[in-house]
């Protein structure tokens, strides 16, 4: 059975950072990504990474400051996120693919985690 299990959320002043990690269990998946949901909002787009490491996307809202990358030997990926913000406050969620090449669309992940609450104060 698979499973993704996320980690590494909390509290944090705004500029600081915060490490999120996801173990897949069951198997490994040629693309991951990691989106967030803040309340009221829909679930939006926020890295993707292939299997090699070799291609990462972004949205422009984290650009510069998240960090995708991956450990296929750990079936893990993790997000760094530096220079936080309060309108990066969210419930985060890993996301897993067979497909190929990284999407940032929703539609095209098969597998997701619980989430793990991420809060930014100003």
């Amino acid at each position: 059975q698979v499973q993704l299990v996320e980690s590494g959320g909390g509290l944090v002043q705004a500029g600081g950072s915060l490490r999120l990690s996801c173990t897949a269990s069951g198997r490994t998946f040629n693309t991951m990504g990691w989106f967030r949901q803040a309340p009221g909002k829909e679930r939006e787009f926020v890295a993707a990474i292939n299997w090699s490491g070799s291609r990462t996307y972004y949205s422009d809202s984290v650009k510069g400051r998240f960090t995708i990358s991956r450990d296929n030997t750990k079936k893990t990926v993790y997000l760094q996120m530096n220079s936080l913000k309060p309108e990066d406050t969210a419930v985060y969620y890993c996301a897993a693919t067979l497909r190929p090449i990284p999407s940032s669309l929703t539609i095209e992940y098969d597998y997701w985690g619980q989430g793990t609450q991420v809060t930014v104060s100003s």
